[in-house]
Formats: C-alpha cells, sequence, structure tokens
C-alpha cells in the first residue's frame, strides 16, 4: 500500500470549501463540471473557485475532462474529480474475523480481503493482524487514513472500546492512537453499526431508519431526521440488549432475556423463523418508539438467508423492512467511509451523532 503517492494535499482536503467543490465534481462523474457551475453550484465566486480547483490539480486529485462548446465566447473547460488519486481504508474487527476493503474517492470497491481473527487474543496479536491487512491492500495512490469498526460498546471521540460483549478486556484499550501509531495513518474508531449506518444513509434518500445488524452479535445502527445518532454518552444503538424475556437464556452482556441471546440461540438450533420473530418483536418495540421509516437488515446470519428475516420482520413492523446493500461489507465499506465522508461535506459531527447531507 502507498502511503505517499498521488501527491494529496491533506490540508487542502480539510477546508470547508474544498469539500463544496470535491462532492460536486464527484457528482459530476467522469463527463466533468466546468467552474461557473462548481461557483453556481456551492455559492462560491468564481475567483475562489478557481484557486481551490488549481489547488486540488496541483494536488492531482482533479484534471480538465474536455472543454464545452463555444456559444460565443472562450470555450469552459471542464474539470473531473481523479477518483483513483486518493482511497479510504476500512476496516472490520468482527469476533471471529477481519475484513478490510479500499474504496476509492468516489467510494467504489476497489478490494477486499477476509481473515480469520480472535478478538479475544489479546490487544497484541490484534494489532498485528490489522496493520498485516491494512498493508496488504493494494492502494495505488494515497491512503488518506483507516476507518476501524468493531462491537461495542465503545467511545469514539476517545478512539477507546469499552466493555466489549463478550470481550471486557478491551475496556479502556487506546485502539486508535495504537493503529494510528503503528500504521501511520489517521485512523478513526467506531461501532460496526454505527459504521454501517453511516455507509448506508450517504446512500439512500436522508430520511428515519435503523440498521439491524445480526451475525456474531445484535446491534443497531441508527439515523434520525438524517443524522447518525450515537447519543450524549456514545452509547445508543445496543439494540441486542433489551430484555423481552424476564428470567430467560443468560446473555454474554450478563443480563436474562435479551434480544441477542434469544436470537442467537435460535440460529444456533437452526430455527431461523423463531430467530426471525425475537428480532422482530425487537424491531417493532424500536419503531414504535422512535417513529423511524424503515428497517434495513444486515449481518451475516441475514445475508446467508435474507427471505425468511425480511418476512419475519416485516410481518411484526408497519414500515418497510429490506435487506440493506452492501452485503458482506456493510461494516467495512461503512468504516472506510468515516475517513472518505468528511473530505466531501458529507458528515458533520454534532454532540450527539454526525449529521449527514
Amino acid at each position: 500500500m502507498n502511503k505517499t503517492a498521488g501527491g494529496v494535499n491533506l490540508p487542502v482536503l480539510r477546508s470547508h470549501n474544498a469539500a463544496l467543490v470535491l462532492d460536486l465534481l464527484r457528482a459530476a462523474g467522469e463527463g466533468g463540471i466546468s467552474r461557473l457551475e462548481l461557483a453556481e453550484g456551492t455559492g462560491l465566486t468564481p475567483q475562489g473557485v478557481s484557486k481551490i480547483t488549481a489547488r486540488l490539480r496541483e494536488g492531482g486529485l482533479v484534471a480538465e475532462a474536455g472543454r464545452l462548446a463555444s456559444t460565443g465566447g472562450k470555450p469552459r473547460t471542464l474539470l473531473r474529480l481523479v477518483q483513483s488519486a486518493g482511497h479510504a481504508v476500512g476496516v472490520h474487527l468482527d469476533r471471529d474475523e477481519l475484513t478490510t476493503v479500499l474504496l476509492d474517492l468516489a467510494g467504489t470497491l476497489v478490494a477486499s480481503r477476509t481473515v480469520p481473527l480472535d478478538l479475544g487474543a489479546g490487544a497484541e496479536t490484534v494489532l498485528k493482524t490489522v496493520t498485516a491487512e491494512v498493508a496488504a491492500v493494494p492502494a495505488a495512490g494515497r491512503v488518506l487514513g483507516v476507518g476501524v469498526a468493531m462491537p461495542g460498546p465503545l467511545d469514539h471521540t476517545a478512539g477507546v472500546p469499552q466493555r466489549v460483549t463478550g470481550f471486557p478486556a478491551w475496556d479502556g484499550f487506546p485502539l486508535r492512537d495504537a493503529l494510528t501509531e503503528r500504521l501511520g495513518l489517521p485512523v478513526v474508531l467506531d461501532k460496526d453499526t454505527n459504521a454501517a449506518a453511516l455507509g448506508l444513509a450517504l446512500r439512500g434518500p436522508g430520511d428515519s431508519f435503523a440498521y439491524l445488524h445480526l451475525g456474531t452479535g445484535l446491534g443497531a445502527g441508527l439515523v434520525l431526521g438524517g443524522a447518525l445518532y450515537r447519543g450524549a454518552r456514545t452509547g445508543a444503538g445496543e439494540f441486542g440488549h433489551q430484555v423481552i424475556q424476564l428470567g430467560g437464556p443468560e446473555c454474554n452482556c450478563g443480563r436474562r432475556g435479551c434480544i441477542e441471546a434469544l436470537c442467537l440461540a435460535a440460529v444456533g438450533h437452526g430455527d431461523l423463523e423463531r430467530a426471525a420473530g425475537v428480532l422482530g418483536i425487537g424491531a417493532a418495540n424500536l419503531v414504535e418508539l422512535l417513529d423511524i421509516d424503515r428497517v434495513l437488515l444486515g449481518g451475516r446470519v441475514v445475508t446467508a438467508a435474507a427471505e425468511p428475516f425480511v418476512r419475519g420482520v416485516g410481518e411484526r413492523v408497519r414500515i418497510p423492512v429490506v435487506l440493506a446493500e452492501g452485503g458482506a461489507h456493510v461494516v467495512a465499506e461503512g468504516a472506510a467511509q468515516l475517513v472518505l465522508a468528511p473530505v466531501f461535506g458529507r458528515a458533520e459531527a454534532s454532540p450527539a451523532g454526525v449529521k449527514i447531507r
């Protein structure tokens, strides 16, 4: 992986006005867009746009895409985003495997890798595996950063996992800073369901939805009014630990009768209809509480047998229930978007979440 090729000027990418320009360039595609259209679309002055695009061209992010036919004056030059000039790496740290993806500046999946992982093997072993896998991703252009998503709860602002369900030894470990030092790249850490929800929100209509992820555990990512909602203490989305059966089976979190424990027990017995029914009860509670517009389902258990889950949950809620786009890479791609979205001004931090536009 090349950390420096392409000459991307990171301070330029942190500019709000540059982000507005880059977002329009990305939306224009290979056909390009003129400087005048960029000025009209961003509200910036033509002079301001010219300065920004000049710096972006110097950094290799922007190139000419031809010229518009003349209408009497000087033909306008069209500019396009060089999608391969920069990349973001997304890492999904699951309890038993690690998935790494590479996205270009357009958010297109360029490469992916999945290897076994034991999240309980200790921080040093996990760090070595992540470092090796990120280094193995073939990036021709500059890598802008690495987004890491893992089970929660965690504090994304400090970059520190808390008492990860089933793996309490991670509590308080400075994972983001440790990876930043080893990789020599900016690192962003967030919960797996939050990363997936961010990536899905960037593809969708900007409404309110819940992304329910059933894999080695069960959690939710919440987008409310077009904003990724993490909660005042970053603990929102621990969907799997609602107690719906008093005195039920013990959960890894220490409680009894959690949706996660009931769901995973049913899956373990091969009873997907029951698992979908339990998931549907929890989803119905969530819909009634938050008045959201739709429910998206994902995670390896769901993607392996989507029909009974989409049907079973759909029978219990009064809003659309669909399989989330992205399949097995939905979390890892969302993790990469933790890096890319701010570059294009598509995600702005707020006290309890991230605004998505």
